[in-house]
C-alpha cells in the first residue's frame, strides 16, 4: 500500500510541475491547431473555349458554318480564330469546344488523309472522313478530345452528307446539324427554316 501511495506522489509532483510550467495567461492566448488540414489538389486538362458550327446538306451542295470567337469564360480572347478546317477540297470539318484540342484533332486527321492520298492513290471521299474521325475519336475514348464535330462535304455520287459527333465517335449522317454552345437555339431554327416543322409553310421548289 505504501509503494503505491508513493508511486502516486510522484505522478502527482510531475503533474504539478508540468501544470506550473504553463503560462499563467493561457487563456488569452490564441488556440492554435498544429495538425495540418487536408487539401485536395484539382487539375482539369480541358477548356472549353465556346463556339458553334452549323452544316445544311442538299442534293448537290453542302454548307458548314462556325463563328469565330475564341473565348474563355466570359472573357473574349479572339474575334477571328476560325473553327473549320478544309481537309479536302470536297470535305470540310467544323469543331467546337477545347481550341487546343481542335487544332491537335484538324491537324492529325490531316496526316491521316495525306497518308491515305499516298497509299491509294486517290482523294478520301467525304463518308470515309467521316468514319475515320468516328474511329479516331473513339480510340481516345478513355482520355478523349474535348471536341464537338460537324463533318459537311460530297459524298462520290456529288451528293452532300453531314456528319454530326459527340466526343467519343459516336457518328450520324443527317440532312442538317448544328453543335457547340449555341446548339439550343440553332437547331430549332434549322428545324423550321431548312425541315418545314411545325410550320405551314411548305417549300416550292424540292431542296
Amino acid at each position: 500500500f505504501s509503494a503505491d501511495r508513493a508511486q502516486e506522489r510522484v505522478s502527482v509532483g510531475q503533474y504539478g510541475s508540468l501544470i506550473a510550467s504553463v503560462p499563467k495567461n493561457i487563456t488569452s492566448m490564441p488556440i492554435t491547431s498544429q495538425v495540418e488540414c487536408a487539401r485536395q489538389q484539382r487539375f482539369s486538362p480541358y477548356e472549353n473555349n465556346g463556339g458553334t458550327c452549323v452544316a445544311v446538306a442538299g442534293q448537290d451542295y453542302c454548307i458548314v458554318a462556325s463563328d469565330s470567337r475564341l473565348s474563355q469564360g466570359y472573357s473574349i480572347l479572339s474575334r477571328t480564330t476560325t473553327k473549320a478546317c478544309q481537309l479536302t477540297p470536297k470535305c470540310v470539318i467544323a469543331s467546337s469546344g477545347c481550341n487546343a484540342d481542335q487544332v491537335a484533332l484538324h491537324k492529325l486527321l490531316k496526316f491521316k488523309i495525306k497518308m491515305y492520298a499516298h497509299q491509294h492513290g486517290k482523294e478520301m471521299p467525304a463518308p470515309a472522313i467521316g468514319q475515320m474521325l468516328a474511329t479516331t475519336l473513339y480510340g481516345r475514348r478513355f482520355f478523349p478530345f474535348y471536341t464537338f464535330n460537324i463533318v459537311g462535304g460530297l459524298d462520290e455520287n456529288g451528293e452532300g452528307c453531314v456528319f454530326s459527333y459527340d466526343a467519343i465517335g459516336c457518328f450520324e449522317r443527317l440532312k442538317y446539324t448544328a453543335s457547340g454552345s449555341g446548339q439550343a437555339l440553332v437547331e430549332p431554327f434549322l428545324d423550321n427554316l431548312v425541315a418545314y416543322k411545325n410550320t405551314d409553310k411548305k417549300p416550292t421548289v424540292d431542296r
